[in-house]
């Protein structure tokens, strides 16, 4: 009944539908236009309201770390973000629950949006920045 009673607080809450592993492809934009492809894994660890989750992308030219914490309070989600292959964090903020979530991504001279819809076991992620980063469509499944 413990096991039980602990995968049952796991699952229920905003961020439920994201645990655990993900892994998939896509493309990143650079601020010249050009586009790679890129290769991805997510973890999300969600616990009740709250959340921890970590991304991380790589082309053959190009890397991130993205690693977030959130919590939820009715439809709103706050948080901090960290992007440690280049030492920048802040602020995410943004709407969601159920799969669906709309959030942006802010800093000192940068701001992204990102865009993560989830469906079963399918998961697509979408970002788009005002810097070098333009941004990156990511498919992912679990």
């Amino acid at each position: 009944a413990g096991i039980a009673a602990t995968e049952s607080s796991a699952q229920s809450g905003p961020f439920a539908p994201l645990a655990g592993s993900w892994s998939g492809s896509g493309t990143v934009t650079l601020d010249d236009g050009s586009t790679e492809r890129i290769r991805c894994r997510a973890k999300y660890a969600p616990i009740g309201p709250t959340m921890e989750m970590s991304l991380t992308c790589a082309s053959d030219a190009y890397k991130f770390n993205l690693g977030a914490n959130v919590k939820a309070e009715g439809g709103a989600i706050a948080g901090s973000w960290s992007e440690t292959s280049r030492n920048i964090s802040g602020s995410l903020q943004g709407r969601g629950s159920g799969g669906s979530y709309e959030l942006v991504a802010s800093t000192a001279g940068f701001n992204a949006n990102i865009s993560l819809k989830t469906s079963g076991n399918k998961q697509n992620v979408t970002m788009r920045a005002d810097s070098q980063f333009r941004g990156a469509h990511i498919s992912m499944s679990k």
